[in-house]
């Protein structure tokens, strides 16, 4: 059993270590990126990592407390789907309106990596695998289709 302060440090740990691996990978427009805080530039729509004790996932969240407005985000993704999955090279899974774990109604789109633990060193290697192809596709993605939603 781990204490707090050692899954704090467990975790701040493993995104160092993802961060230094993807240092050296340019953005989709050659330029330099802080992967694992991935900024939009949309207000409410990120994309979001997480490394947990019995999985991990990747997915773009659209946060804003107006359930309307981000009912139209999570729309105007889905107009995009077909050049998401194309992008990523496979589907993943679609949620509006949902809890998130603070009480909190988001909507999102991600693919989850179940069986792995980050608190187990030994897993990281499968965590980082999974991770590192998604993130560099959203970026190439978000490349092309960020001025969709910066009109929003």
């Amino acid at each position: 059993m781990y204490s707090k302060a050692e899954k704090s440090k467990i975790r701040k740990d493993f995104w160092t270590a993802f961060g230094q691996y993807m240092k050296p990978v340019p953005s989709a427009e050659g330029t330099k990126v802080n992967w694992p805080n991935y900024k939009t530039g949309v207000k409410h729509l990120f994309f979001k990592m997480k490394a947990e004790r019995d999985f991990a996932s990747i997915g773009i969240e659209f946060t804003h407390t107006d359930l309307e407005l981000q009912q139209l985000y999570y729309e105007q993704m889905e107009a995009f789907k077909h050049i998401l999955h194309d992008t990523l090279g496979e589907e993943w899974q679609w949620s509006m309106h949902h809890e998130d774990e603070h009480g909190n109604l988001i909507s999102k789109v991600e693919k989850t990596l179940h069986q792995v633990n980050v608190m187990s060193q030994n897993d990281w290697p499968n965590i980082i695998s999974f991770l590192k192809p998604r993130i560099i596709a959203l970026d190439e993605f978000w490349s092309n289709m960020k001025p969709a939603f910066e009109e929003l």
